[in-house]
């Protein structure tokens, strides 16, 4: 069987984040992606050698990967359309569901058990994911901020707020160690 995994795979490089905002950088949800698996990785990490959790490190690390896999079909809805109401907040899943259907179709079934990510993972593995995807979505409010891009400082409160709602431990530690040097020129991280 011939598939198009792969090729839907390297498109998520053209779904461009935060369209409905002016951005100094542009982000797409493949650099999006790395970076919610970086933190979500370390959060985890903090969970297991900090905390004492039991928690499949290299799962969440999966799961962050492949977070936003739907939207090569779909592409990236801003949250205020998504989350506008109920309705359009259920509908949409349906569609993520429906898109994520489609991708994992295309997995040859002889490796397939190894992208069990796409259903998901535990509870408490996806709400590390949910915190590294808010923690990523802060720090891209951060950088722009950084470059004068006052357009992004409602959103970066709003995510902070989201980010501390959390109430985890792994996520107070994570934003305490890595969350200051975020913005930093090199010459100040030096």
């Amino acid at each position: 069987m011939k598939s198009h995994f792969f090729a839907y795979l390297m498109r998520m490089k053209n779904i461009k984040r935060w369209g409905l905002m002016r951005n100094t950088e542009q982000e797409n949800i493949k650099e999006h992606s790395l970076d919610v698996a970086f933190i979500a990785h370390a959060l985890a990490a903090i969970a297991v050698n900090v905390y004492g959790k039991d928690v499949d490190v290299k799962n969440v690390v999966m799961l962050a990967m492949y977070h936003d896999v739907s939207e090569v079909i779909t592409g990236d809805l801003a949250t205020p359309v998504k989350y506008f109401n109920p309705e359009i907040k259920l509908a949409y899943k349906q569609i993520e569901r429906v898109s994520l259907d489609k991708i994992k179709s295309m997995i040859p079934e002889e490796i397939k058990s190894h992208y069990d990510c796409l259903d998901g993972g535990n509870e408490y593995e996806e709400m590390l994911v949910k915190a590294a995807d808010k923690i990523s979505a802060y720090f891209k409010c951060v950088e722009e901020l950084k470059s004068g891009n006052t357009e992004f400082s409602t959103a970066k409160d709003t995510l902070l707020a989201s980010v501390k709602a959390f109430a985890l431990p792994e996520v107070e530690y994570f934003m305490e160690h890595f969350a200051d040097s975020i913005g930093k020129t090199l010459d100040e991280l030096n």
